[in-house]
Parts: structure tokens; sequence; C-alpha cells
């Protein structure tokens, strides 16, 4: 019997880490690799939760922890941390080089580990290539994917983009989204249970709050939030907010949110464990602000969606969302007009819920060999 392919995953955020990590188990339960997961960024930062201690309850094998400056966000440290996490990841991937790197998305961690394999020799597999936001985010997710030697896409769509941007089509496969693996059982929690452990009232009109600053706007981060919650609050909504994530304009998003948290009315998450985000994510009538969970799997329980702003520009829309400016009165509006939810089952553009069975199956035949490394575009 061959030794285990070794894998190993990059991940910087809880969102990253929670989406995968349903396919994350079944990749170390399997004997036919050997998993490590690299582990950076706002998962070592105590102030956004110290989530490591997640992936450490987990048991996977930890190959490395880099960490980089999480306490003052903005344009230049995003991109100095770049520099920090490639320095790093090249020493991690050196000492214990995997047979290939895993990256997600599109931040800023994804991009220097996509940097630092290439440069050793190591094929890197892209998950969520080929998607479009308009923000930043595209064209660093659209940098990754040039870096990288597999493809793994959400959507058919997204394979048809990277064939134009120039990926060989026999290196690109439809996988779904990984997060949508298993959502609908993590959502074992109700809505009396929920709110009784946060203090809301289960009979209000429960809304999730999920808002990250878009790096072009980052000095209007904190004016967008106080009106999208000046709003919630006006409207009567007990809410549910989660803090940002560690980029320019958090600290202004974080300050408006913890400027608005009131017990019973308003309150404010520095973490969620997946099961619980996703149970309220079942369970909120409405779902406000601009992650890319409510684009991607909140339709998986029909939850109505109001993306705010300009972060998930183009891409692919669930009929759930519904897209609109931050300006308050069109926010009144759509939360005076939220609909009720539709009876199951609910389709997903983004998958069937089935995507990790498809990854592990895929990344146990495909030939990782040397010719991977020579890549070129296939115009």
């Amino acid at each position: 019997m061959s030794a285990p392919r070794h894998l190993c995953y990059l991940t910087g955020t809880r969102a990253d880490f929670g989406l995968m990590a349903s396919t994350l188990r079944l990749l170390d339960a399997d004997p036919r690799f050997a998993l490590s997961v690299l582990v950076t960024g706002m998962h070592l930062a105590p102030e956004f939760g110290l989530t490591v201690r997640e992936i450490e309850a987990e048991g996977f094998d930890i190959q490395g922890r880099v960490a980089c400056e999480m306490a003052h966000a903005d344009g230049g440290q995003m991109a100095r941390n770049i520099g920090l996490m490639l320095q790093g990841f090249v020493d991690v991937l050196q000492q214990r080089r995997p047979e290939a790197l895993l990256v997600l998305g599109d931040r800023g961690e994804m991009l220097a580990g996509a940097l630092a394999a290439a440069h050793l020799g190591i094929p890197v597999v892209h998950l969520h290539g080929g998607e479009r936001s308009g923000t930043v985010d595209e064209p660093v997710r659209h940098a990754i994917s040039k870096l990288s030697h597999l493809h793994l896409t959400a959507t058919a769509d997204a394979r048809d983009r990277l064939i134009r941007m120039g990926e060989r089509p026999d290196r690109i496969t439809v996988v779904g989204a990984p997060g949508l693996d298993g959502l609908t059982a993590l959502a074992n929690r109700g809505r009396a249970e929920l709110c009784a452990q946060e203090g809301l009232d289960p009979a209000a009109r429960l809304a999730l709050l999920v808002f990250h600053p878009v790096l072009q706007e980052a000095a209007l981060a904190g004016e967008q939030m106080r009106l999208i919650a000046q709003t919630l609050t006006d409207t009567g909504h007990a809410v549910l907010a989660l803090m940002p994530n560690a980029d320019a304009g958090s600290a202004e998003v974080r300050a408006a949110l913890q400027a608005f948290a009131t017990p019973g009315r308003f309150v404010v998450k520095t973490h969620l464990p997946r099961p619980e985000f996703v149970a309220w994510m079942a369970q909120a009538d409405v779902m406000v602000g601009n992650s890319s969970s409510g684009i991607i799997e909140a339709a998986s329980f029909g939850t109505p969606v109001i993306n705010l702003g300009s972060r998930q520009n183009m891409r692919e829309r669930n009929a759930n969302v519904q897209d609109l400016p931050i300006e308050a009165a069109a926010l009144r509006a759509a939360l005076a007009g939220v609909p009720p939810r539709p009876a199951p089952p609910h389709v997903n553009v983004y998958g069937d819920g089935r995507t990790g069975p498809r990854i592990v199956d895929h990344l146990a035949s495909v030939a990782l060999t040397p010719d991977l490394m020579d890549k070129c575009n296939a115009y």
C-alpha cells in the first residue's frame, strides 16, 4: 500500500475553516491521506476569539502557526501582513513539504500561501475560484487562481470563467460549495432555545447581522454600520450581530456595533461556533449585511437575505437574496417587505450538500506530478 498523500489546508479565519470543516474531517479520517493544517490570521488573535482552539478541538495535525499584526487594520497593514505570512509560510512548508496545499476563496492569507507554495514547487488546489465580487476581493481571488494548479469550483459558471481566464479545462472540476455539506443537520437548535441563550425575545422579528468593511470604502465603514444598526433598531428588530473580519475599516465597524449593543435588543458577538451561527441563520427572520454566507449558505434554509453594498457584487445569486445600496430608506422598505420563507426543498445554485465526498475522491485520484508546475495560460 502506498504512503498516504500529505495534504495541507491553509486557514486564516473562522469563516473559511467553518466552510471546510466537514471536508477536512473526511480527509483526516481517510487512510489515503495525511492531513495537516497551517494556521494564521484571525485564528491566533484573542480579540477575534482565538479560534485556533476550534481547530485544536478537532484534533487536526497543525503543521504550523504563523502570526501577523491584527491590531491596526488598514490597507497598508493588510498588504504588510501578506509579506509577513509569505515569509512564515515558506519556513513552515519547507520544513515539512506537503504534496499539495489547499486554499479557499479570496483573502490575503490564501494569496500568500499560493505564492509560497508555487515557488516551492508544491501544487496549489484552489476552492471557490472563478467567482466574482467586484471589490478588491475579486482580483485577489483571480490572482490566487492564476497561481494555482488545480481548481475545485462551486458552480459551472465559475468553471467557465476560469477557462476564459486561460486555465486548462482538464484541471478544473465542479464540486459545489463545501460549506453546504451537513448544513441543515447542523442547524439543530430551535428559535426559543437560541433566543433564551442570548436574552432575545423569540416573538420579535429576528435579524442576523453580519457586515464586513470593504477596503475601497474603509473610510465609510463606521458610518455604514451605524446606518444599518440604527435602521434595524428603528424598525423594532431583535438583532444578533457578529463582529467583522480584521480588514481595513473593521475597528470602526466594531465600535459602531458596540455603541448599539443593548441587552435584550441588540446582541453583539465576537465569534459564534459554526453550529450556533448556522442555527441562527436557519431561525432568523432575515439576514442583513454583506457576508458570503448570505449569498451561498442561507438559501439552503430559505432565509431571506438583504445584501447591502458592493462587497458581493456580481456573485451568482439565489432567489432569497435582495440587493440594496446602503441607504436607510431602502433598507427600511426592504425590512418591511421581507417575504415569508418558501416551503422546502430549497434550491441552492451552489450545490447539493455532497461536496466533501467529491473533493475527497478527486484528491485521491488526481495525479500530483511535476508537470503540474509547468503552468501557462491555455489560450
